[in-house]
């Protein structure tokens, strides 16, 4: 049966609890793989697995028991492998990387930051930053609304504004925060946010970065801005080189766009 694995850590990590089970139907048993100088958290994988609510708890429960002991470096959901024996190898393998890795990531999480418009208080803003599109909103006012050509250059121009409005406020958002963190990682691009991005922050300054969030939603009132946090730092996890053709350890078993959904759904999912 094929490997599944949770996250990598030091060997000298404190041992697991006993009879912790992680993804499965029934749960499969977690157990530690060791080698060169490293404990990957593993468990056997079951057929078929997917990101079902149940599933994506297991795998968050077992980084969160074996976050508490120490720095670990999580595996998104999905990461397999064929067996425990390839798990070491690629433990031995890239040991130097993985050890540089969870020095770097040693007492800090990842807060994911989302922000997208609010759409009355955006399209007010736009109004009263761009004169040309008050212009044309008044002209077209008095006309009785304006014709067909007025009404869609009218439109346009709004479009325009508030896709320029979009691109300043991202900017603005990561500006404003990125000096409260250790590092930034943008994510994906999906519909519906003008900002997707992952901040890693030291744990004890997490109330520093959370303070720097409230001061972006009163300076931005036309921004809707969501935190979800603290997790596992997913997305500073460097898998180091590419993977033999027969794991997928520090990567995703499905498809790139299928991971970052994934992940998506554990991040919103987990705070629930």
């Amino acid at each position: 049966m094929s490997t599944y694995v949770y996250g990598i850590t030091a060997d000298s990590h404190p041992s697991l609890p006993e009879g912790m089970d992680g993804v499965g139907d029934p749960a499969c048993s977690v157990r530690v793989v060791k080698e060169g100088g490293l404990a990957a958290v593993v468990s056997d994988a079951p057929e078929g697995l997917r990101p079902k609510r149940k599933d994506l708890l297991a795998h968050q429960n077992v980084l969160a028991e074996v976050g508490a002991g120490g720095p670990v470096l999580p595996m998104r959901f999905g990461s397999v492998a064929t067996d425990d024996a390839t798990v070491a190898g690629v433990l031995a393998e890239r040991a130097d990387h993985y050890k540089e890795r969870l020095d770097a990531l040693a007492g800090r999480v990842e807060y994911n930051v989302k922000a997208s418009h609010e759409e009355e208080a955006v399209l007010h803003r736009v109004m009263s930053e761009n004169p040309e599109v008050r212009a044309l909103t008044e002209a077209n006012r008095q006309a009785g609304g304006g014709g067909y050509q007025q009404k869609l250059r009218l439109g346009e121009m709004v479009v325009a504004a508030v896709k320029a409005r979009e691109a300043e406020d991202a900017a603005e958002l990561q500006q404003a925060l990125e000096p409260v963190a250790d590092a930034v990682s943008a994510g994906p691009e999906s519909s519906g946010w003008l900002a997707n991005l992952s901040f890693l922050v030291a744990r004890e300054t997490a109330e520093v970065f959370l303070t720097a969030v409230e001061q972006v939603r009163k300076s931005h009132p036309h921004l809707d801005v969501r935190v979800n946090g603290p997790l596992p730092p997913y997305s500073f996890v460097d898998p180091g080189p590419s993977e033999p053709a027969d794991t997928t350890i520090g990567s995703d078993a499905t498809t790139d766009a299928e991971a970052e959904r994934i992940q998506e759904r554990m991040q919103e999912r987990i705070q629930e």
